[in-house]
């Protein structure tokens, strides 16, 4: 079931999504300084592109500098991917066969937003990263 889910996600938004946060992976990494921003970008397209069967939990040991980071994140790129999962949720939720999509594109705007601190990981297996 997951396999469907994701691949009808994968042509109603998540291949667009996706290429939001690889454009964004690429300016933050062009930009030397916002290498690991870029790297987040990267991971959270790859997550945005095949969401479902998985899951972000927060990540214990994350620190001062990771919520520094996620404020840097927030200006720089933040914001606007997470604009992007609003109006792409929003379009979703139009039709009947969409509101689930519409759905898990509203969930994934907290992770657009702050990245850093976050792991994703597997639904059945939530705390086997630890």
């Amino acid at each position: 079931m997951k396999t469907i889910l994701n691949l009808i996600w994968l042509v109603l938004s998540g291949f667009w999504l996706f290429l939001g946060y690889a454009l964004a992976g690429l300016v933050m990494c062009i930009l030397v300084i916002t290498i690991p921003w870029g790297i987040a970008a990267f991971r959270i397209g790859v997550y945005a592109l095949w969401p479902f069967g998985y899951t972000t939990v927060e990540r214990r040991d994350a620190g001062a500098a990771s919520c520094a980071g996620n404020v840097i994140w927030l200006v720089l790129a933040g914001w606007w991917l997470a604009l992007g999962h609003i109006v792409t949720g929003l379009l979703l939720c139009v039709t009947i066969i969409g509101i689930p999509f519409g759905i898990a594109n509203f969930k994934l705007i907290p992770v657009s937003l702050v990245p850093l601190g976050r792991e994703i990981v597997r639904t059945d297996e939530p705390f086997a990263a630890r």
